[in-house]
């Protein structure tokens, strides 16, 4: 019986293609790991942020009067919602399982579409701390310049923050598609 020379080479071909495979799978899997650090990474950061704040507030807002009372009230405010959502993203980085490539894409876009969503809420912030500035100086409100004057401080640091995530995560989802370039559909 003899063996067709096409049938002679699948074997080779099979042997050629599966260390490919595999480097893409490893490829693909550091990549999913990388944004769950960067994930985890920013939480902690926020999560200190929002310590941070909470500690200083709380304590500056029994320690002051006027306006400064009002900052650190609303610094501490704001914080206990920083600090939830510190938590519950850093749960939930821990809990992701392995991914194959589409279930990676579609986390990747989705985190990136949150950050892009949180960079217009900032600038939000920003402009609802200046407003509530001008108007405490308009009408002579204390507790209002204190507000604004900590919503611009939070909106400004969540600015930084959520715009270097972003960046970060943005070339991380640069790399992933790159690596998508040589994955078929079967």
């Amino acid at each position: 019986m003899r063996i067709s020379p096409k049938v002679q080479t699948l074997p080779l071909l099979i042997l050629a293609v599966l260390p490919a495979e595999a480097q893409g799978f490893a490829e693909l899997e550091r990549i999913n790991q990388i944004r769950l650090d960067y994930n985890q990474q920013g939480m902690l950061i926020l999560g200190a942020w929002a310590v941070l704040n909470l500690l200083l507030g709380s304590i500056g807002s029994f320690r002051t009067q006027g306006q400064r009372q009002a900052f650190h009230q609303m610094n501490a405010y704001w914080n206990v919602v920083n600090l939830g959502i510190a938590v519950f993203g850093f749960w939930q980085a821990t809990q992701v399982a392995a991914m194959n490539f589409w279930e990676g894409l579609v986390a990747q876009q989705q985190i990136e579409k949150v950050l892009l969503a949180n960079v217009a809420l900032d600038f939000g912030y920003l402009l609802l701390g200046l407003y509530l500035i001008e108007r405490g100086r308009r009408l002579e409100k204390d507790r209002w310049i204190g507000f604004g004057k900590s919503i611009l401080l939070q909106g400004a640091f969540l600015l930084l923050f959520d715009a270097i995530l972003y960046g970060f995560l943005q070339q991380l989802g640069v790399e992933l598609l790159e690596l998508g370039k040589g994955i078929s559909l079967k």
